[in-house]
């Protein structure tokens, strides 16, 4: 069975960080059977990780031309790994593949994170009197947990992160096989070519996207996100809603454009989107040289990381999508249910973001095969780097504290390219108040009953949501003129507002 990725790719680490990945000369089943165990607990929801058989690895890195490994001995290998992963309690097993590179081959155990974890495994597999104990990962080792490391693995038992999780609800049928094909034939992945004459069901076991017996075999949520034309159908919120307001958010113009499909493809196609019909570029001559700057509006790659996030982090059992404004000084990046716990706002006011634990593992390893998200905590110090570089101010990040209700990445528009005088701005700010002031009255009174979000926005008028909640439903919220009527769910699906 071939792993999803292309073996130059795996041994380049460009794709997988050092985290998931081990290079070893050869088979030594002691040491790789403690990794296999670490993998499939996955401790901080990193995603797959690799053991690649057949390579020698200097400070972390593959050293070329590869080892290789004697294919002569790879059913032998099969049959003692099939034998020592029996002994992994509750049992767990790894997918092997022959790579062939350097003119050689190479043996990789791909390990995807199990879905019964935590998982015990012999400290020496070998050994007659074996002892058991869980292993995590720790940078680039699998070690023992202490015992806080520990008691937090076995909390772990059953909460999968939801993009692992199965669907029981939908048929695995309703995958598609060109996205799935796709997607292998970018990746070059030596699959590609061995998928020709499977079935969708076949495929998807293969690319770990559904689980159950022959019988019972449904999709894992990541399958119907990533390869099905139309994921709305079974997740609301999958979609990306840009809004463009060319007088800002005062104003009552606004276009806006709905993306949907696979959800890469929705990343692809607004990204495309952007870099042709919003980033503008403009020449600065000087009157004493010669030389001119070229500068940039936006720089494409703060926006690419800040998007690819946005997607990588979603909360996709909400129904609301990921919004995209562009306002005349500003693009907004807007998720909802916001960010992780372990992170603060203070921790993006200083610019070091670093997730406890990912909302979303198999959408990170997918959209980091594709190129279209870097490697773990590298997308806020991106975006820094892209904004400094092209002299622009620093991002501002609003996580919602202590609400956390939505995530806002805002990139500022170059100060080159701002158009509006600070009067006309005032001006355009003073008009805003007198709205909200005026619409503030008149939607306390139709609040006097338990109104829905739908209802007080569809009273207001406003078609935009986001606009709605950002700059009219939540300020109110806040100052105590609406109260919740469900206080301790505050995203409950069922919330009510009123006032008293």
């Amino acid at each position: 069975m071939s792993i999803l990725i292309n073996i130059e790719s795996l041994l380049s680490g460009s794709v997988v960080e050092g985290t998931r990945m081990e290079f070893k000369e050869g088979w030594n089943p002691t040491p790789i059977m403690r990794s296999v165990g670490a993998f499939a607990n996955d401790f901080e929801n990193e995603g797959s990780g690799y053991i690649v058989i057949g390579v020698e690895e200097k400070n972390g890195k593959a050293i070329r031309p590869v080892k290789g490994f004697d294919s002569n001995k790879f059913e032998k290998v099969q049959k003692e790994l099939i034998s020592y992963c029996n002994l992994i309690q509750p049992s767990y097993a790894p997918r092997l593949s022959l790579e062939d590179i350097d003119d050689k081959q190479v043996l990789v155990i791909w390990s995807p994170a199990g879905t019964n974890r935590p998982y015990k495994v012999p400290d020496d597999v070998l050994a007659k009197k074996k002892i058991y104990n869980y292993r995590i990962r720790q940078f680039s080792s699998s070690i023992v947990p202490n015992r806080e490391q520990e008691l937090e693995l076995i909390q772990l038992t059953a909460k999968i992160p939801f993009d692992d999780r199965v669907n029981s609800q939908v048929s695995v049928k309703e995958l598609s096989i060109p996205l799935m094909r796709e997607h292998l034939f970018f990746t070059k992945s030596k699959l590609h070519k061995e998928s020709t004459n499977l079935s969708v069901t076949e495929l998807a076991e293969k690319m770990n996207l559904s689980q159950g017996a022959d019988e019972h075999l449904f999709p894992k949520n990541v399958g119907l996100l990533m390869f099905t034309k139309k994921p709305q159908k079974y997740f609301k919120g999958a979609q990306i809603d840009l809004v463009e307001f060319p007088n800002g958010l005062a104003g009552k113009e606004f276009n806006e454009k709905i993306f949907t499909g696979s959800i890469q493809q929705q990343l692809i196609d607004v990204l495309a989107y952007i870099r042709a019909t919003v980033i503008k570029n403009k020449v600065i001559k000087y009157s004493d040289k010669a030389k001119s700057d070229t500068i940039i509006n936006y720089p494409f790659s703060a926006i690419e990381e800040a998007l690819s996030n946005a997607v990588y982090h979603k909360n996709y059992e909400l129904q609301e999508p990921i919004e995209i404004r562009i306002l005349p000084s500003a693009i907004e990046i807007i998720s909802y249910n916001g960010i992780d716990p372990s992170l603060s706002q203070q921790d993006f006011d200083k610019g070091i973001v670093r997730a406890r634990r990912y909302r979303n593992r198999r959408i990170g390893e997918f959209l980091k095969e594709l190129g279209l998200t870097e490697g773990r905590g590298t997308g806020i110090p991106t975006i820094k780097k892209a904004l400094i570089d092209n002299g622009s101010d620093n991002a501002i990040y609003d996580t919602d504290e202590p609400h956390r209700r939505h995530f806002i990445t805002e990139i500022p528009i170059h100060s080159e390219f701002l158009k509006q005088t600070s009067a006309q701005a005032s001006a355009q700010a003073s008009v805003q108040d007198n709205k909200n002031n005026i619409s503030n009255i008149d939607i306390l009174e139709f609040c006097k009953h338990a109104r829905t979000r739908q209802e007080i926005q569809d009273y207001v008028g406003t078609k935009h949501r986001g606009y709605f909640i950002k700059t009219i439903l939540n300020p109110m919220i806040e100052k105590g003129l609406l109260l919740l009527l469900y206080p301790d769910k505050p995203n409950s699906p069922k919330q009510k507002y009123y006032c008293k």
